[in-house]
């Protein structure tokens, strides 16, 4: 069960989409979505060895309330660090929460 008070961070997700610059010309840039409350943990266990063994220790579990609109090909910003999808998980398919695992992007410089 979840308890509201582990929903604590606050998390963006974001979508790559086209968009028009200033000077009228389109680009493809990562555009803000949706802002939610989610409960951020480190992968434990079994979960963190499995992970470790494809090279994606850097894998955090999130856990929101269901929106249903969340798919893969969106990206999740938490403390000014960037996350890709990995898996979505409606719990149960009562469409109440959603987990996500998400590995986070190394930043390049």
């Amino acid at each position: 069960m979840v308890a509201i008070g582990d929903l604590r961070h606050r998390i963006t997700f974001q979508k790559f989409t086209t968009v028009v610059n200033e000077n009228g010309f389109e680009e493809e840039a990562w555009q803000d979505y949706k802002t939610v409350w989610a409960s951020v943990s480190n992968l434990s266990g079994k979960e963190y060895y499995q992970a470790a063994a494809v090279q994606a220790e850097k894998t955090v579990k999130l856990l929101i309330r269901y929106i249903k609109e969340v798919d893969t090909s969106m990206r999740i910003i938490f403390k000014d660090k960037q996350y890709n999808i990995t898996s979505i998980d409606n719990m149960k398919y009562t469409n109440k929460y959603i987990e996500i695992k998400a590995l986070e992007v190394e930043s390049s410089g």
